[in-house]
């Protein structure tokens, strides 16, 4: 169950910092545990940077790992990857304006992809201590608990996953994915998509309601140490230590849930495998198809950087050359 959480905080890494006051956790660590988690970081392909150029046989990719919150800091960012992205063929993001739309459509169409019209509401689901605390928990963030009682449980754990002090701005949808996309708008660049527009369903319903409920719970113990989490991940981020925040994450999970390293280490595989590892190999086709018609730019969350499995390491597997531009 708590891989099941660790899926619905980190699908859209989603914890941001503008409006969040609290500590970093990772630089609060004994020196210890941060010189491990260090160790743990650069034992893998590609540890650090969020903005890398991968050129093959004259053909050029700029790879943008994003933070899909805004941020004041984006602005340094965009002033230098604006022109890059004026100058594209092609901008390739996880969802475009037209999946967004898709998404929307089969929202309206099929409302039970969000709201769970059969089964037992969230009232019901939950032991009562649960529900209590969940409805502060919504309340927190605007959201009136009768509202969120029949929706499915996967979703109202992405809704914890955002602060409460970050929830309004975050419908602001001003991260740097949304301001590349508006940039390659206005420069007439096209968008396209690196996966089909429903993965987020495809990923979460593949879990029954026992489970998902179960990500709820565990999601909603996680969040009472929402500021400092946020404030971590959006200075390790902008720092272009996001591996960094990823392995202090498995940390996490064994003080919170008094599970060993090993164990750690294999639930952290499992969401690797779900969230990241298949997605990164199913993103390489579409990026090569793409960058085989002139320059591109790609923008995708920077967890998907990193890694054995991570996009630069399998891009390097295939002869390019990667290269990293300065932050």
């Amino acid at each position: 169950m708590r891989l099941l959480s660790l899926l619905a905080l980190l699908f859209l890494a989603l914890p941001g910092h503008a409006a969040c006051v609290g500590q970093n956790l990772i630089a609060a660590l004994p020196a210890d545990q941060q010189a491990a988690l260090t160790a743990a970081t650069d034992a893998v392909p590609f540890p650090r940077g969020n903005f890398w150029r991968a050129e093959r046989d004259g053909q050029k990719i700029t790879l943008a790992g994003t933070f899909h919150l805004d941020d004041p800091r984006h602005d340094a960012t965009m002033a230098e990857l604006a022109p890059l992205v004026q100058t594209a063929t092609t901008l390739l993001v996880e969802a475009g304006p037209a999946e967004v739309a898709q998404l929307n459509a089969l929202v309206s169409a099929e409302p039970e992809r969000l709201i769970n019209q059969t089964g037992p509401t969230l009232p019901e689901a939950l032991p009562e201590a649960d529900w209590l605390r969940l409805s502060d928990a919504l309340r927190s963030r605007g959201i009136p608990p009768f509202m969120a009682a029949k929706m499915q449980p996967w979703y109202v754990s992405t809704l914890l996953a955002i602060p409460a002090c970050q929830f309004a701005e975050a419908a602001k949808m001003n991260g740097l994915d949304q301001r590349l996309i508006a940039t390659a708008e206005a420069a007439g660049v096209q968008i396209a998509a690196l996966e089909p527009f429903d993965t987020m369903f495809t990923i979460f319903d593949s879990f029954g309601a026992q489970d998902q409920v179960a990500m709820l719970v565990q999601t909603l113990d996680a969040s009472a140490a929402d500021e400092d989490m946020a404030v971590t991940l959006a200075d390790n981020y902008f720092s272009g230590d996001s591996r960094l925040y990823w392995e202090f994450s498995k940390l996490q999970l064994q003080t919170r849930s008094g599970i060993s390293a090993a164990e750690a280490e294999a639930e952290f595989a499992k969401v690797d495998s779900a969230l990241l590892t298949r997605r990164n190999s199913a993103w390489i086709a579409p990026i090569e198809a793409a960058a085989a018609r002139g320059p591109i730019v790609v923008a995708f969350g920077a967890l998907h950087l990193s890694g054995e499995q991570g996009v630069l390491n399998l891009l390097a597997q295939r002869g390019w050359t990667l290269t990293p531009l300065k932050e």
